[in-house]
């Protein structure tokens, strides 16, 4: 059966939760439905990915729909949400990120669509938050909540943390991991080439983190955990695929800490360079602070290039400790280095982690996984 899938997302910018839902709507045009995107205005350092979107999807830009608490435009958002779905009459609507969840679910409830769904791709309120800030988030999740019928979760970590701040009931929960590309990850690219285009040699230990070079993200604290690694190995080299509000301020610390030359930042780039770059990694170090799943994570293991990741929310559902790669607590500098010294001084463990990583994922991040999963969810719910 052909259906009207309406998703809402509030930016469009280059990140996990978008990448993941344009690859939603790829995969669901692929399965003869009709689908719209709805989005917020994109601006600033963190990219766009509006050229990302597959031919066939109807993209719809919601000028009110942005991220920072605007009242009066969140009430002219809401409406406009309204008219767009009034209008288009899904049988769907699927929200993402949390101000498109809130004002999406919102109308979608009053506009009575058939089944309203909204994707927990990470916390929306976490203890990085001043605590009236995350009290209010609190409140409109569980608001939010009674206004969908089901609440997808990219990891059971998501599930079990919303349930215990008393957001939805444990039925709305349903397990879809996001998708990958997973060939894209898994053909070899010519790594020797790719290395070599950013200054790399064949001697170099390269560590590559990709994310947004932002808040939270723990660039700071990799460097801190580096840098007396990199005084006494020259052979480490950092490759940051990225960019961000705090890259001035990151590098400014990597000046600081004498580093800067061995420091490769380079910038916002097309989702189709991310294999290669992350082939061409000898170690993916992903240090950030919150995550629902990293996708990034998961795609180094496709790679089969180890990891050393944060203890952060969903990703020791992937990242297990002496299995599939190194976990070390959040914003624990010492444990980082650590970490990183392990990979150096034992590289075999790295590599037989690394298999056992790609035989874990392998599979189970599939794009068709995915879609077929929101498929049969989609069906449940509308039967």
């Amino acid at each position: 059966m052909s259906l009207r899938i309406m998703h809402i997302s509030t930016r469009l910018i280059r990140g996990g939760s978008q990448e993941n839902t344009l690859l939603t709507c790829r995969g669901q045009r692929d399965r003869g439905h009709q689908v719209a995107l709805v989005h917020g205005p994109i601006h600033g350092p963190e990219g766009s990915m509006a050229r990302d979107v597959p031919a066939g999807i109807e993209r719809m830009e919601s000028p009110h729909l942005v991220r920072d608490p605007a009242p009066l435009r969140e009430w002219r958002c809401e409406r406009e949400l309204r008219r767009l779905i009034h209008d288009w009459k899904p049988d769907v609507v699927h929200t993402h990120s949390s101000k498109a969840g809130i004002l999406g679910r919102r109308a979608a409830w009053t506009e009575r669509v058939p089944a309203v769904v909204h994707t927990v791709h990470g916390m929306p309120f976490h203890r990085h938050q001043v605590w009236p800030l995350r009290k209010l988030y609190m409140a409109l999740e569980r608001h939010a909540a009674k206004r969908c019928h089901a609440l997808p979760v990219v990891s059971w970590s998501m599930r079990d943390q919303m349930l215990r701040a008393g957001v939805g009931t444990p039925d709305q929960y349903h397990l879809v991991r996001s998708g990958m590309d997973v060939e894209a990850f898994q053909t070899p690219n010519d790594s020797d080439a790719t290395r070599a285009a950013y200054g790399f040699h064949a001697d170099h230990m390269v560590i590559g983190t990709v994310s947004r070079i932002a808040d939270l993200k723990g660039h700071d604290d990799l460097l801190h955990a580096i840098a007396p690694l990199m005084q006494r190995d020259e052979r480490l080299r950092l490759l940051w695929v990225g960019d961000g509000w705090r890259r001035e301020a990151r590098l400014a610390l990597a000046r600081k800490l004498g580093l800067a030359n061995r420091l490769v930042v380079t910038g916002m780039l097309p989702s189709s360079e991310i294999p290669s770059l992350i082939q061409s990694c000898d170690l993916l170090v992903h240090p950030s602070y919150r995550e629902g799943l990293p996708r990034v994570v998961v795609q180094a293991m496709l790679a089969r290039v180890p990891v050393v990741a944060t203890d952060a929310d969903g990703t020791r559902e992937v990242c297990v400790p002496e299995k599939t790669g190194r976990l070390v607590p959040i914003a624990d500098v010492e444990a980082l280095r650590s970490a990183l010294q392990h990979h150096l001084d034992h590289p075999h463990c790295s590599q037989q982690w690394a298999e056992q990583a790609e035989a874990l994922v392998r599979t189970e991040f599939t794009e068709d996984a995915m879609v077929n999963a929101l498929e049969t969810l989609y069906a449940k719910l509308l039967a």
